[in-house]
């Protein structure tokens, strides 16, 4: 695995103005354009241009940090895109040195990606379930339709750049063209903003939407809604919505991969003389045979009663591990009964016995 953090000089704790600002440090140094013919700095660009499209994004930073991977623990169509291309990067490089060039004049930006953390039953997990979940996205202001104007009203030109967006201006042997501060590359100026947005545009709004959680998924796995998540900028489209799924612990199973667990008690006389017993399973209970004579701790697997594997028919077991449960309070009857077995096997219970820890100093001490 690549060491994001080593390949651009930075801690696993740098903020992202610290990441940045190592990448633009590095990209200027080993940019092919700076270094023709040199291809070890071409290969270096490309490795710290990898490095800085995974940190750089929150989502993939965190999945790297957690699983070591940018794209997380599941594919299957579950994963993250990269949206970082490389003349993203190309034009962030030289933004840094020299101002945002005229071609960056509103172009279209994908909206932000969401994340929304749910929690469902081991049931739910096993056999797929639809939820309706409620969060608070970015909506287009209704009353200015996303204008950010009062409506009735019009906009001015920006005076500092004439309605362009961006100013020109020379720097060395490079004439470029930095984004205008006064109007944030508009070219207007709003003087009347919306009341309903303030001007922004857009207004908070609480979304419903319903999602299909697949059979078989785990704490974890990480789903994907196109377009669930904030409005893009300048004709962009939406981000998405990334549903993260965390499964509650189950009172009677637990579970490893696609089997599951779980302990169930019987009685003396059953491990004495075998029979049947009832056990849970997700479906209901389930039969299962006890021989005669079994010890505490023997395991039964029941076929094909544990969670199914996502996005394929096979389905796991179920493991029973039965236990002796001894009886805390014995009538008169029971008690008789036990003594005179204790008697048959010729074992004394009135007399006392050594303990483990004396039996073995006993050993050790000859």
């Amino acid at each position: 695995m690549k060491d994001y953090y080593s390949i651009l000089g930075v801690s696993r704790d740098a903020s992202q103005e610290e990441i940045k600002r190592a990448f633009r440090r590095l990209a200027r140094k080993y940019h092919p354009d700076l270094n023709p013919g040199n291809k070890e700095a071409e290969e270096k660009f490309k490795e710290i241009n990898e490095a800085y499209s995974c940190l750089s994004d929150p989502i993939k930073k965190a999945n790297y940090d957690r699983y070591g991977t940018a794209e997380g623990p599941i594919g299957n169509g579950f994963g993250f895109e990269t949206h970082t291309t490389f003349t993203d990067i190309f034009e962030d490089i030289f933004e840094g040195f020299f101002g945002s060039f005229g071609f960056r004049k509103q172009r279209p930006v994908k909206g932000a990606d969401l994340r929304y953390d749910l929690t469902i039953t081991l049931e739910e997990a096993a056999f797929g379930v639809e939820k309706e979940i409620k969060y608070h996205r970015w909506e287009e202001c209704f009353n200015c339709k996303g204008s950010g104007i009062k409506p009735g009203t019009s906009p001015v030109t920006c005076n500092a750049c004439g309605g362009t967006g961006y100013i020109k201006f020379n720097q060395g042997f490079f004439s470029v063209s930095k984004t205008c501060n006064k109007c944030g590359g508009k070219g207007q100026i709003i003087k009347d903003p919306c009341p309903e947005c303030s001007g922004r545009g857009k207004v908070r709004l609480e979304q419903t939407i319903n999602v299909k959680i697949p059979p078989g998924v785990d704490s974890g796995t990480r789903l994907k809604v196109s377009g669930g998540g904030e409005l893009g900028e300048f004709g962009g489209p939406r981000g998405d919505l990334y549903i993260y799924v965390e499964v509650k612990e189950h009172e009677i199973f637990r579970r490893e991969g696609i089997n599951l667990y779980c302990s169930v008690p019987i009685s003396f006389v059953k491990a004495v003389f075998g029979g049947d017993i009832e056990v849970p399973t997700l479906e209901g209970v389930e039969k299962i045979h006890i021989p005669a004579g079994t010890p505490s701790g023997k395991t039964f697997r029941i076929k094909g009663k544990g969670l199914p594997r996502v996005g394929s028919n096979q389905r796991g077991d179920e493991i029973v591990t039965v236990y002796i449960d001894v009886p805390k309070k014995l009538n008169q009857r029971q008690r008789e009964l036990l003594e005179e077995f204790a008697k048959v096997s010729g074992e004394d219970i009135k007399k006392n016995t050594k303990g483990f820890k004396e039996k073995l100093k006993n050993i050790f001490s000859s």
